[in-house]
């Protein structure tokens, strides 16, 4: 039980913490972008086979997403759900960092272990220490 919280947590603090690099709540030290331009400009490069343009629609959706899908994982909202679509938002990540930086990046940065992650995470039935155990949803 112990490694679903575990799975669960990790996932979730990794989706916010990446989410408080856009919106420069990490020190300059440790941040990957430190403010939405260079987020933005990051999304650019993540989409080459797209306008520039449509960049900032991707990032808008991509924070929104992982706004939701953290805050769902922290509290253990639709855990199964949530966990699945994360590991197939992460799995887009992935390929769309192959696609423009080659194979090297999604392994540096571990996108393809998170998206395994979450995809194991949405096997688990057991609940532990989850909403939907609370409020039986």
């Amino acid at each position: 039980m112990f490694f679903k919280l575990f799975l669960r947590v990790s996932i979730a603090i990794s989706f916010l913490s990446a989410v408080a690099d856009r919106f420069g709540f990490w020190p300059k030290e440790v941040s990957a972008w430190g403010n939405w331009d260079s987020f933005i400009t990051y999304t650019q490069s993540m989409l080459p086979f797209f306008p520039a343009s449509i960049a900032s629609v991707f990032g808008i959706i991509a924070t929104i997403l992982e706004i939701v899908f953290g805050l769902a994982l922290l509290i253990g909202f639709k855990t199964e759900l949530v966990a699945k679509l994360s590991g197939y938002l992460l799995l887009l990540f992935a390929v769309s960092m192959i696609i423009s930086f080659g194979i090297k990046a999604p392994l540096d940065y571990s996108v393809l272990t998170a998206s395994a992650a979450a995809f194991g995470l949405s096997t688990m039935k057991n609940k532990f220490y989850e909403l939907d155990e609370l409020v039986k949803l």
